[in-house]
């Protein structure tokens, strides 16, 4: 099996794109407002979610990557034949760091990330059809995001 680099790299970058895009309203957030907010005894330093969020997104590529080279090398990225709820998990994830930071909404933030917990499970489930390793290289990612949704959940609880 060749790797085809070019798309590796395209694939990689446009999940990483999605966590620069969030990161835009995370950063100037977690030293003012989210630094004011009580957050339960699990919550992991603030120092972890960057590495973590980092390694996730590199998975998503490889994933998006297998995907994408399973089903047609010859196919065009605008219809690369990606299962669709690929796509809207992405943009959910990019939302969710939209609505927690940068509207500073727990709640409506909490919303997202249960519609995103939704759509790893069926972006699974659908790649699991094409690459069983795509599917199990999101298996981390729909841990995290579990984890995350249960810390915006006591989030939202502890800031009444």
């Amino acid at each position: 099996m060749s790797i085809n680099i070019p798309k590796l790299i395209l694939s990689i970058s446009l999940c990483l794109g999605a966590g620069i895009i969030g990161s835009f309203f995370t950063v100037s957030s977690i030293p003012t407002w989210y630094a004011t907010l009580n957050k339960p005894s699990f919550s992991p330093p603030n120092w972890v979610f960057g590495p973590v969020w980092t390694i996730l997104y590199i998975l998503m590529g490889i994933s998006l990557y297998l995907v994408w080279t399973k089903k047609n090398p010859l196919i065009t990225l605008r219809a690369m034949g990606v299962p669709a709820i690929f796509w809207v998990q992405l943009i959910l994830n990019t939302t969710w760091s939209i609505l927690f930071f940068g509207t500073e909404n727990p709640t409506l933030a909490l919303f997202d990330v249960v519609a995103l917990w939704i759509a790893i499970l069926l972006t699974i489930k659908s790649f699991y059809k094409i690459s069983k390793l795509a599917a199990y290289l999101l298996y981390p990612y729909l841990a995290w995001v579990t984890f995350a949704a249960l810390l915006n959940l006591s989030i939202v609880i502890l800031n009444p």
